[in-house]
Formats: structure tokens, C-alpha cells, sequence
């Protein structure tokens, strides 16, 4: 399943209308609903990224495949797994606030997307000075 950068650009910018559509309704008291609900393009756009993400590391375990061939490939989809996850968990907690399903203090709900950033700069840093160019 390939898509080409402009659908993955075009699929990108149609989930972020979708959602801050829906963001812009609920802030605007035009919509009552759900928190929940109003993240749901987010929620679409994450488990097709998961699932690709999924398939594609799931690849590398077929018979024949030499694990040497790629290393660094499959930690940066790690990398890649577990930033989603982040991303998946401060969503889900800040729905879960603003619902007020929840009595969690604030700062405690912004701890996955502080660890996705942290992480994302030392991933940028280790690409600028740590990476050997040919």
C-alpha cells in the first residue's frame, strides 16, 4: 500500500480541516458534543498512520530478511511507534479532562506530549551530529 506524497499531503490537510472544523463548532458552543467526538479525525488519521507503521515494521520479520540490512531503519520506526503512542496518550488524556472524566491536574496530562517533544529534539539532534554522511 503506497500512496504518493501529494494524496499523504492531501489526506493531511483534509483530517486537520475536519478537526479544527469541529474544534471551531465545540469552542463556539454551536455543536454540544463530546469531547470525544470532536477528536475523531484526529483518532482516524492516527490509526491509519498506525496501522501503516504497523505493517511496514511487521514486514521485517518475514524468513529471509538479514536484521543487519536496515538497523537504524527499524529503530527510527520505533521511534516512530512510540511517538505515536505518545501523541495517542495526550490526546486521549486531554479528552478525558476536558470531559472532566477525570479530576488530573493539567500539568499531568501534558507529560506524553512533553516526553514526544523532548524525545522528537533528541532525535533531531542525533540526525545533525551523530549521523555519519557519505
Amino acid at each position: 500500500m503506497r500512496m504518493s506524497l501529494a494524496q499523504r499531503v492531501l489526506l493531511t490537510w483534509l483530517f486537520t480541516l475536519l478537526f479544527l472544523i469541529m474544534l471551531v463548532l465545540k469552542l463556539d458552543e454551536k455543536a454540544p458534543w463530546n469531547w470525544f467526538l470532536i477528536f475523531i479525525p484526529v483518532w482516524i488519521f492516527d490509526t491509519i498512520l498506525l496501522v501503516m507503521l504497523i505493517v511496514k515494521m511487521a514486514g521485517r520479520c518475514k524468513s529471509g530478511f538479514d536484521p543487519r540490512n536496515g538497523s537504524q531503519n527499524m529503530k527510527k520506526k520505533a521511534w516512530y511507534l512510540i511517538a505515536m503512542l505518545l501523541k495517542l496518550a495526550f490526546c486521549l488524556a486531554l479528552c478525558a479532562k476536558l470531559q472532566r472524566f477525570t479530576t488530573i491536574k493539567l500539568a499531568y496530562v501534558f507529560i506524553p506530549l512533553w516526553a514526544l517533544l523532548i524525545g522528537g529534539v533528541v532525535e533531531l539532534g542525533y540526525n545533525i551530529f551523530y549521523v555519519q554522511r557519505d
